[in-house]
């Protein structure tokens, strides 16, 4: 067996004791205030390093091009409360054409 084998059941086994345990765990301590707070701010903080990664690297550099630009048109968008697909259209248009105008 290779190690590639080793390593992908290894990382199938871990997987899935975490999923199993999540599953495990008492519904008292998943109800207490402070772990419901935890729980609300998790998805933001996950989204927010994924957007700052995407945005402002690429591979292992880090990177400013036009992806600042649609995030800069994103964020204001959001800030006067655009739809959804308004936030994501202006940006990737906005993006598009700052990445045409320096090419």
């Amino acid at each position: 067996m290779t190690a590639f084998w080793v390593a992908t059941i290894g990382t199938s086994v871990i997987a899935f004791a975490l999923k199993y345990s999540g599953h495990s765990v008492p519904e008292r301590w998943l109800s207490h205030p402070k772990i419901q707070r935890i729980n609300l701010l998790i998805p933001i903080a996950l989204l927010s390093a994924l957007v700052a990664v995407q945005t402002f690297s690429e591979k292992s550099q880090l990177m400013i091009d036009q992806r600042i630009v649609g995030l800069y048109v994103a964020i204001v968008a959001l800030v006067y409360k655009a739809p959804f697909p308004v936030v994501v259209i202006s940006s990737a248009v906005s993006s598009a054409v700052v990445y045409r105008l320096l090419k």
